[in-house]
């Protein structure tokens, strides 16, 4: 057994008395603020009329934040675990305010390469800061309801499009889809989105070695005494690349769905005597981003209660049956179509927000942060995938003389075959081998019995 160097943990100290409750509020305010990012599609329409820009232009900047979220959280999560959540916090609202003043600049010049630079490369730096800055302070509060804590910031990336969407819309409708207007929107969603996500600034503490009970009778205090993984570490064990296929499928599997939402659903029953409108098809994709918020809560915490590992057996074994029945049977059931749409978009939020506790769970608190980071990428290979699937697939089928379900039929079988591997990798999932832990700094090792490794295993096999 190692210990490893010492880091400093900056930030402030949670007092005597504090509760524990004022850290999900303070996290959920930076996730709601940098959900944003699902509302851009909002300013496409403007800035194709506004700049000229083509439909492939319009979206560069959020393909590449999404691209910077990736790898911002993955280079920049040994520095989040070392400076501790309010440095986090801090550098994401820098990045993510400054990412709107910079384009707004851009929208106010014309210069779209501008709005580039800064939704996308600052921005999206922001945006990948802020998604992890949260994680490992939220687990050593809770570490009873790990999955609920991470799950209810987690649900306010997935569900600050709700509140943007709208909001945004109304600016533009006020200020007009000009630059001007665009310029002008830019500015103060910079400038709001500072304030709020000040607030979780002001509000995060990171929990003391012995907090006192709360009133509730609670214990808001901080993880005993254990062993962890280091990031590096980590990334030499099959448990870390076991989870980053069982991310990568899920979320390719949920994407696809997201992404092709609309037009799905309108060719599916196309030549049905149920035909779905253009309203109706928006409606069904406001309801799928309902679904994939309440996933990130609901099964999230669903997992404290079953496990990890069975919660992914469900995410993954149930979401390819639901693809299956869609392929099978969706066009002869809109009802049938929407309720499998809205499982699998369930269980795409879940995984997301599930996937730190499992981390947890596998790898301990310490620098549990920097490994979800780096686990991430998965994400990013994710949202190439997904979308490339689903639309190559049905560009060749179009090209091919196909139409309705049938332009679909392949790209379905592919996502179910995706989470069978994504279950399989789970089932390989065992509890990682002692040789790898390290006792964290400011951590008294734990005696443990000759037997205790034995019975873990066959206690995270039970879950």
């Amino acid at each position: 057994m190692t210990t490893p160097p010492a880091a400093a943990r900056r930030g402030p100290v949670a007092p005597p008395g504090w509760s524990r409750w004022l850290v999900p509020p303070a996290a959920l305010s930076i996730h709601l603020s940098i959900g944003q990012a699902y509302a851009w599609s909002v300013f496409k329409p403007a800035l194709e009329s506004g700049l000229g820009l083509s439909g492939t232009q319009s979206a560069l900047p959020f393909q590449l934040a999404i691209v910077m979220l990736g790898l911002s959280a993955a280079f920049g999560g040994t520095l989040v675990e070392r400076n501790g959540p309010r440095w986090a916090m801090t550098v994401s609202l820098v990045c993510f305010s400054s990412g709107f003043l910079i384009s707004a600049l851009g929208a106010a010049t014309s210069q779209y390469w501008l709005i580039v630079l800064g939704y996308g490369f600052v921005g999206g730096i922001g945006l990948g800061i802020g998604y992890i800055s949260p994680v490992s302070t939220l687990m050593k509060w809770f570490p009873d309801r790990p999955g609920m804590a991470t799950g209810i910031a987690i649900m306010g990336f997935g569900g600050g499009a709700l509140i943007a969407s709208p909001w945004s819309a109304a600016m533009l409708d006020t200020f007009g889809h000009d630059t001007r207007g665009i310029a002008l929107a830019f500015l103060v969603h910079g400038v709001a989105y500072a304030v709020f996500m000040g607030l979780g600034v002001l509000l995060i503490r990171t929990p003391a070695a012995r907090a006192a009970d709360e009133g509730s009778g609670e214990a808001a205090r901080a993880p005993s005494a254990g062993h962890g993984v280091s990031a590096r570490s980590a990334l030499r064990t099959p448990q870390f690349w076991c989870l980053w296929v069982v991310l990568c499928m899920n979320v390719t599997a949920g994407i696809g769905i997201l992404e092709k939402a609309a037009p799905m659903i309108s060719d599916f029953f196309a030549d049905t005597d149920t035909p779905v409108s253009v309203a109706a098809a928006a409606g069904f994709v406001a309801l799928l981003s309902a679904a994939n918020m309440a996933g990130r809560i609901g099964w999230s915490s669903t997992s404290d209660l079953i496990g990890r590992k069975n919660i992914y057996r469900v995410y993954l074994g149930v979401g390819a049956l639901m693809y299956l029945l869609i392929s099978q049977f969706g066009d002869a059931s809109k009802p049938l179509f929407i309720l499998c749409a809205l499982v699998l978009l369930s269980f795409y939020g879940g995984g997301f927000a599930t996937v730190p506790a499992y981390l947890k769970d596998l790898f301990g608190t310490y620098q549990v942060g920097a490994i979800h980071g780096r686990l991430l990428t998965a994400w990013s290979t994710a949202g190439v995938l997904g979308p490339l699937i689903v639309n190559q697939i049905a560009d060749r089928q179009a090209a091919a003389g196909h139409s309705g379900p049938e332009l679909y039929g392949l790209s379905l079988t592919v996502m179910t075959g995706l989470l069978v591997v994504g279950f399989l990798a789970n089932e390989l999932v065992r509890p990682v081998h002692p040789r790898h832990h390290v006792t964290p700094p400011g951590a008294a090792p734990a005696a443990v019995p000759e037997h205790a490794p034995k019975e873990a295993a066959a206690h995270d096999d039970a879950r």
